[in-house]
């Protein structure tokens, strides 16, 4: 039997939410480091980084598993026209 890890067993609009997330997270906190009126504390970086990163997550998988679900009901009507054309050719 093979043994997968996490990164494999997820799906694609998964693993693009989770690199944006990442993204998103990092992101926020390069901009609480750089901001001199943000306190430099660890609630200032968690919150920050868990909003930024779960909204930056949700939107972009949101978005990914839209495309997926588009490219697939494509495939499967292009697919049925041909079954249904395919016949009438002869």
């Amino acid at each position: 039997m093979e043994r997968r890890n996490l990164w494999q067993r997820m799906s694609g609009p998964l693993k693009v939410g989770v690199v944006f997330a990442a993204i998103g997270m990092i992101l926020t906190i390069i901009g609480v480091i750089r901001d001199p009126s943000t306190p430099d504390t660890v609630w200032a970086f968690g919150v920050g980084a868990l909003i930024s990163g779960a909204t930056w997550g949700l939107v972009s998988w949101a978005i990914a598993t839209a495309a997926v679900e588009v490219e697939r009901d494509l495939a499967r009507k292009a697919a049925e026209d041909h079954d249904s054309h395919g016949d009438h050719g002869a």
